[in-house]
């Protein structure tokens, strides 16, 4: 499926695009098209399902990892594909400061609630025990769990399953 590079998302023009969307929740779907992160641009890429341009020239996976790369979101894709490779279904975070919500093997956004937020750090970086506790606190008040995905220097991924418990 064609698609096009644009700023920080790859747009999908082929009338087929809805598929992605319908089927395996990919991206949103928009008047101008399927609209991608360029993170799961990159992981469709990889799976070869699109083709993406920058006006007439082809954007392989090497240009998509250094733009990802250059953003400081390599991580990002890492835990994004492992996940999906899992068959996870994973959307954006945001309204809950994760990066990620992942819905169950079989469950989709339309179907219910995600089950997971993630939170990814990298194996050197420090976390504030106050924002690790309000990462903790959010995702026990809307019900779900927290996942912290350690990305380390190898690129080697470690999950901590993170639950609020009452003493």
């Amino acid at each position: 499926m064609n698609s096009i590079l644009k700023d920080d998302r790859v747009i999908v023009i082929d009338e087929h695009a809805h598929n992605l969307y319908n089927k395996r929740y990919y991206g949103n779907l928009t008047n101008i098209g399927l609209e991608l992160s360029l993170i799961e641009a990159l992981y469709l890429l990889n799976k070869d399902k699109i083709l993406i341009f920058d006006g007439e020239n082809i954007v392989d996976e090497k240009r998509l990892t250094g733009i990802i790369k250059d953003r400081h979101i390599y991580s990002h894709y890492l835990v994004y594909s492992d996940l999906r490779t899992r068959g996870y279904i994973i959307k954006t975070g945001f309204k809950y400061g994760s990066d990620f919500r992942i819905y169950e093997r079989g469950h989709s956004p339309g179907d219910g609630h995600s089950s997971f937020l993630v939170k990814i750090l990298s194996e050197e970086q420090n976390i504030n025990v106050t924002d690790f506790s309000s990462y903790v606190r959010v995702a026990h008040g809307v019900r779900k769990t927290l996942l912290l995905a350690v990305v380390d220097d190898e690129y080697d991924i470690t999950y901590y399953n993170v639950e609020w418990t009452r003493p």
